[in-house]
Parts: structure tokens; C-alpha cells; sequence
């Protein structure tokens, strides 16, 4: 099922999906989820929004990422 205004920034119902994830993932969204104290639904979209930029990189011949800590220093991260 498909949200005609996932991306659009607007105001959107959730939409319910099941998924099977295997105990690596579970093991990192448990882990994500701790870190952040965020949910498991926001967790997982946020990780989905991410996927795509680096997916989308990807497909355009690579790209730079540039992370910045909150201490202030930063990190460059290269994808092909």
C-alpha cells in the first residue's frame, strides 16, 4: 500500500505494515531505539528516509555524506 503524500512533508495518517525482521535487525532497532528513546515506528522511519538518500546516491554514481558530531567535529563518508 502506497501514501500518495509519503515525502511531501504533510500531515499524513500512519499507515500499518507487518514485517519479519531478522535478529541482526531486531538486535539494531532495539539498539537504535535506546540510543534515541524514540519509538520503533519513528525509528524505522527515519531508518526507511535514510535508506533512500543513500540508496538515490548510489544510483547517481556515489556520492559524499558529511556527518557532524555534536562535538563539533565531522566525518565525510563516501559512498559508490
Amino acid at each position: 500500500m502506497t501514501n500518495p503524500e509519503a515525502g511531501t512533508g504533510t500531515t499524513r495518517a500512519l499507515v500499518k505494515v507487518t514485517v519479519n525482521l531478522t535478529p541482526r535487525a531486531v538486535n539494531a532497532l532495539d539498539t537504535a531505539c535506546a540510543r534515541t528513546r524514540d519509538t520503533k515506528t519513528d525509528t524505522i522511519n527515519r531508518a526507511l528516509v535514510v535508506y533512500n538518500l543513500v540508496h538515490d546516491l548510489m544510483e547517481h554514481g556515489g556520492g559524499n555524506l558529511t556527518v557532524q558530531r555534536p562535538d563539533g567535529s565531522t566525518e565525510r563518508v563516501h559512498l559508490l
